[in-house]
């Protein structure tokens, strides 16, 4: 390979960087040595057009020095003198290099010596912020061979001493004179080798992100390297080492990703891992599986390559509820088929699964059915709340809307015939899913997916609206109040199957039983083979339209002849 013009001489591979690309792609690296050409050494920063060493008049070329032979001799007579080579060299994500010169000093006043570099993108363009210069070396003694060396490339690595990132593409490569003026020094050459093989085996499958700039230290916005390592990993993994890295806007890898650092990010930032598109991955991303499992459940409403998101057969403890709208952030509607399965979820012990009750006096008028009025402080009261009172509500009667404006809330189903004043409490259960913020959710599964819940808290609480929310082959395993809540039409087309349902009030007779496994405010749903041990009732069913076929449920306690409860209660079919 022949070396082009100096604004573009040395060629440049245009892939990443891959073992040695001296020996596989045949780059040229090697500055000319300073005894050919003086005309291709700057005295400036080393851009066309600045001043060469030719026509200096401190500066001749020594032939057959006793050490370096054919070499250049400077009188130092600037505070800091610069000897820039004007060619180009290459800086390659992935590849490092070593920036090397030998000077001795015959006579005057001893400076001391560092390496130094230009960092240039495109045509001519300095690249601002950088570290231009390496550490200086002192100059001791007449006549002694210094050598001074600095490793230049585009990853913060341990050794690199300057650390360019992925912004500049070349780089003007010399060394500086600096301290007292009036010394004879003469400088040997200045050489560039390849030393990637200091940071990288031999053989890599992998891209590591730190080579295209990324910091680690959960503050510098590192999105920029992550991106470009995964666009030049081609298949290959991307290795994100120990550390913390921010990205600070949504990003997406399309190649496998092992981590051994983690990912920050701000909640409403996406994550697309699409070679590790499951709870393992990101766990592993965040170091954390509830963050995880957030960023999972954010991403799979927000792309169209995955239907689902699996949970690996992990059992996540979650000490609060999850507010799968607030999570996704972005949308309070959705119409295409999403599943989340296949692991387990465990309540652990914490003031955030208690309830929240509050009572207030309101009116209501057989002609708005649906409505509460005159409800002080309305904004206070939760939608998804159970509404009791002592007279004439009935059974799973919920809040769906509240106008605070108006001092009114609004009913699931309508009331029967309550005084037309009275004080009605409400009470916000928590869940482990609560979906309670989606306006609009269709298609939405639940499979294979066990709800631990302890009796601290509920499982699930379904959206406002929707269609066909199918929850199938799951265990509902202690639940406090309900396994599955809807508060008003997010049920319909419901379909539940093959799930079992295990009160946390086996132990209780049934007049002190007040869980329930599910209830219906639409039509349409579907409720098939499945098995309820002891809750007050199975079901609360309201609508048209419902099958209820192949179930078994237990209503029995331990006393003989006592009290039994209805499985199923038909509350307006």
């Amino acid at each position: 390979m022949t070396r082009g013009p100096l604004t573009g001489a040395w060629p440049r591979a245009e892939k990443g960087y891959d073992m040695n690309q001296v020996i596989t792609d045949g780059l040229i690296l090697m500055p000319p040595p300073l005894a050919d050409d003086l005309s291709v050494w700057s005295r400036q920063d080393g851009r066309p057009g600045s001043d060469t060493w030719a026509t200096a008049p401190n500066a001749a070329i020594v032939a057959a020095d006793s050490d370096f032979g054919d070499c250049l001799e400077i009188l130092k007579i600037d505070s800091t003198t610069k000897v820039r080579y004007m060619g180009q060299t290459p800086i390659i994500p992935g590849m490092y290099l070593r920036v090397s010169a030998r000077v001795k000093v015959l006579s005057g006043n001893l400076p001391d010596v560092r390496i130094a570099a230009w960092p240039g993108a495109g045509s001519d363009i300095y690249v601002t912020g950088l570290d231009e210069v390496a550490d200086t070396v002192d100059i001791a003694n007449y006549g002694s061979i210094i050598t001074v060396t600095a490793i230049l490339g585009t990853g913060d690595r341990g050794g690199v001493d300057m650390a360019w990132g992925t912004g500049p593409s070349y780089a003007h490569v010399g060394l500086d004179l600096t301290g007292p003026n009036g010394g004879q020094v003469r400088i040997e050459s200045i050489t560039v080798e390849d030393v990637t093989s200091v940071f990288h085996r031999k053989l890599m499958d992998w891209v590591d992100v730190r080579d295209f700039g990324a910091v680690g230290d959960g503050l510098t916005n590192d999105r920029a390297a992550f991106a470009a390592a995964d666009a030049a990993a081609a298949g290959r993994e991307i290795l994100v080492p120990a550390g913390d890295y921010f990205i600070g806007s949504s990003l997406t890898l399309t190649n496998p990703t092992r981590f051994e650092g983690k990912i920050t990010m701000p909640d409403n930032v996406r994550l697309a891992l699409n070679e590790n598109f499951d709870l393992d991955g990101y766990a592993e991303a965040f170091g954390d599986e509830v963050t995880g499992l957030k960023k999972g459940i954010q991403q799979l409403f927000n792309q169209s390559d995955f239907v689902a998101f699996d949970l690996c057969g992990r059992r996540i403890v979650l000490d609060e509820p999850l507010d799968i709208q607030g999570i996704v952030e972005n949308r309070n509607t959705y119409a295409n088929r999403r599943v989340l399965r296949n692991g387990q979820f465990t309540a652990a012990a914490s003031s955030a699964w208690n309830d929240t009750s509050t009572s207030r006096s309101a009116s209501w008028s057989a002609s708005s059915a649906f409505e509460l009025t005159g409800v002080s402080n309305a904004a206070s009261i939760p939608v998804g709340s159970l509404v009791t009172a002592p007279q004439g509500v009935g059974r799973e009667v919920y809040v769906r809307a509240v106008n605070a404006a108006q001092n009114k809330v609004f009913l699931s189903s309508p009331l029967g015939a309550p005084p037309s004043n009275q004080t009605y409490t409400f009470t916000r259960f928590k869940y482990i899913l609560d979906f309670i913020g989606w306006q609009n959710l269709q298609r939405f599964i639940i499979s294979d997916i066990e709800f631990l819940c302890g009796g601290l808290c509920s499982a699930i609480n379904l959206p406002l609206d929707g269609l066909v929310f199918q929850i199938q082959d799951c265990f509902f395993t202690g639940p406090k109040d309900r396994a599955i809540t809807s508060a008003d039409e997010g049920c319909q087309g419901m379909q539940i199957d093959r799930c079992q349902f295990l009160s946390n009030e086996q132990t209780l007779d049934v007049p002190q039983r007040k869980s329930i496994a599910f209830n219906i405010n639409s039509s349409d749903c579907k409720i098939r083979d499945n098995r309820c041990n002891k809750f007050l009732h199975f079901g609360v069913i309201s609508g048209s339209g419902n099958i209820i076929s192949g179930n078994h449920f237990f209503q029995g306690d331990s006393i003989v002849e006592g009290v039994r409860s209805p499985g199923i209660v038909l509350a307006d079919a």
